[in-house]
């Protein structure tokens, strides 16, 4: 793994809606590195994601991603991070079709009004086929189950090419098998494309095995570090409360924490 910074952020702080979110973060993460972020509800892992897309600025500190300083990442750039935002619950009877949907990571390539080329229509069923959808390509997205619907997002996100690929919560209202196979598919597109991850989860069990580090939040940043050294009692209780119990997982030590994870 290629050990140059593609994230640098040096003593950010961050406010949401005029109150401070994120304070005081440094965090590096190396290109091609796989990145699981967790803590509680309200710590700031979305602000997190915002910030590394350019949505918000820090108040504090500075934040670069690949080799470039400006601040408000409006620059090229911004195209090379795909991004797929916490699940909305989808209108049903939207007419638009799963390849829509994935063709929709293409427009910042393309341009809103232009039609997209056979190179585009390329990479868009590389990307379906990448995720197992492209059997799927012409049915409404709002008849996909929840699972099916998060890999259209995830193809659209992959149809950007990017080197950098943000997920907010990505297994949240999908049955546990769908969970567990979404996993799967991102540990393969992390291996098979070269991203760098950055996963925002409350689940920190179905991420534990497969993420090179695990990041805890709680408006500061407690942790940083693989797996086996972030999940103790001593690091995770402070951030949880006492409450943590931790036992021998397979390969990750398995963690039950007390977040009342609600939307």
């Amino acid at each position: 793994m290629a050990q140059s910074p593609i994230i640098q952020i040096k003593n950010a702080s961050f406010a949401f809606n005029g109150k401070l979110a994120l304070e005081d973060i440094s965090l590096d993460i190396a290109e091609g590195e796989f990145v699981g972020v967790i803590g509680p509800n309200g710590s700031g892992k979305t602000t997190l994601l915002k910030g590394l897309l350019g949505l918000i600025v820090p108040v504090k500190g500075t934040l670069q991603i690949f080799d470039c300083a400006c601040e408000d990442m409006r620059c090229h750039h911004r195209a090379r991070i795909g991004y797929l935002p916490q699940m909305e619950g989808s209108d049903d009877q939207f007419p638009i079709t799963a390849w829509e949907v994935a063709m929709m990571g293409r427009y910042g390539a393309i341009g809103l009004l232009k039609r997209p080329s056979s190179e585009d229509r390329k990479i868009v069923e590389e990307a379906l086929e990448a995720v197992g959808m492209a059997d799927f390509r012409s049915y409404a997205f709002g008849q996909l189950s929840g699972g099916q619907q998060q890999r259209v997002l995830i193809a659209r996100a992959l149809a950007q090419k990017p080197q950098v690929l943000l997920m907010d919560e990505p297994t949240t209202g999908i049955d546990a098998e769908a969970q567990h196979r979404l996993i799967q598919l991102v540990r393969r597109l992390h291996q098979q494309y070269h991203l760098t991850i950055v996963l925002v989860t409350h689940d920190i069990n179905l991420i534990s095995p497969i993420v090179d580090t695990i990041v805890l939040l709680k408006t500061r940043l407690y942790g940083k570090g693989p797996p086996a050294e972030i999940l103790t009692q001593a690091i995770l209780a402070p951030v949880y409360g006492q409450e943590v119990i931790i036992t021998e997982g397979e390969r990750t030590p398995y963690t039950i924490v007390h977040d009342t994870h609600h939307h």
